[in-house]
């Protein structure tokens, strides 16, 4: 695969692969980066079916094609936690490790890790127009602050602002503010989760556990009974048309998501627009568009008209994260 890469970068073949990654809680994402943008051996390991990030990247490292490309001294990881010095534990996966102690293992000269979500900001700039779609109206005004959104296992969050001709990407963990209710329902849906968390967070309604929430909590204030539903079932439910309280979740997480969205816009004036990316909303597809999350995200009193302006994009690229590691790494190694 290939992808588009700042202009800046050098367009003919590394003297060696670069390897790439992107750790989720669920699971972590590899390739190989043979030339600027030139992705090759994409895989996908689950991250259950390794004991560590050390055991996972050699499982990698070791697969034929991986190896045909030739050995690999720097590497870049983009993880779904925050990176602070070298040492890593991770929020929503049993892994923890050293940076330094893995570059070690793996018998690395390179090993760079930063947070996902900076890594997908970083991103940003680069997406072809193919690889995200607009939601609602609004133009990105040239120059200014982009915003960036998604849930999956987590609630992922960033901001990319731009520095002369460059961008500063924002290491953020803003999934885990509290979370606002905006109307009676998501007021009733809040007093549940109380039930089972001290503090309520965005994520905990904006990610694949948070979908379940939500589930429960209607279930709850509807007075029906509770399956044990996945969210990748509930929302295969509800696309399929064939349970109204699945569609109900469904409609009740992109109206939250619209509002965190609304939220992030001005908190940091993205008028370049918000961007959401994360497993579950690309899923949703149609479905997404024709929600309230456009609606909800414009809902802000006297803001209501500077929010219709700011555009919104769902990411629809397999493996965007790759783009943002690939050119951290780059100025690492060219600096």
């Amino acid at each position: 695969m290939t992808a588009s890469l700042p202009v800046h970068l050098p367009t003919d073949r590394f003297a060696s692969p670069r390897l790439l990654a992107d750790v989720g809680g669920t699971n972590a994402r590899f390739a190989l980066e043979l030339a600027p943008g030139q992705f090759e051996a994409v895989k996908v390991l689950a991250c259950g079916d390794h004991a560590t990030f050390a055991d996972a990247m050699r499982a990698y490292l070791a697969m034929p094609a991986v190896v045909a490309c030739g050995p690999v001294s720097h590497a870049a990881v983009a993880i779904a936690n925050p990176v602070d010095g070298d040492q890593i534990r991770m929020t929503n996966h049993h892994w923890q490790f050293s940076i330094d102690a893995v570059r070690r293992e793996v018998g690395l000269e390179t090993l760079l890790v930063v947070n996902d979500f900076y890594a997908l900001a970083r991103s940003l700039p680069h997406l072809p127009e193919a690889d995200k779609v607009q939601v609602g109206g609004g133009s990105a005004r040239a120059g200014a602050p982009l915003g960036l959104l998604g849930a999956g296992t987590g609630l992922g969050v960033s901001g990319l602002i731009p520095s002369g001709a460059n961008w500063i990407a924002l290491n953020s963990e803003g999934g885990h503010v509290g979370f606002s209710p905006s109307n009676e329902l998501e007021v009733q849906i809040l007093q549940f989760a109380w039930r089972e968390f001290e503090h309520v967070s965005a994520e905990r309604f904006l990610s694949g556990a948070g979908v379940e929430l939500i589930y429960r909590a209607l279930a709850h204030i509807q007075g029906k009974p509770v399956e044990n539903l996945t969210a990748p079932e509930i929302s295969r439910r509800a696309l399929a048309g064939e349970c109204a309280l699945s569609e109900q979740v469904v409609e009740v997480f992109c109206g939250m998501l619209g509002c965190v969205a609304g939220n992030l816009a001005v908190t940091l004036g993205a008028q370049g627009g918000v961007y959401i990316g994360g497993g579950i909303v690309p899923r949703l597809g149609a479905r997404f568009a024709a929600s309230c999350f456009r609606s909800r995200f414009e809902k802000k009193g006297r803001f209501a008209a500077y929010l219709a302006q700011v555009p919104t994009y769902v990411i629809t690229a397999e493996y965007p994260a790759f783009l943002g590691v690939s050119a951290v790494l780059a100025e690492k190694l060219s600096a």
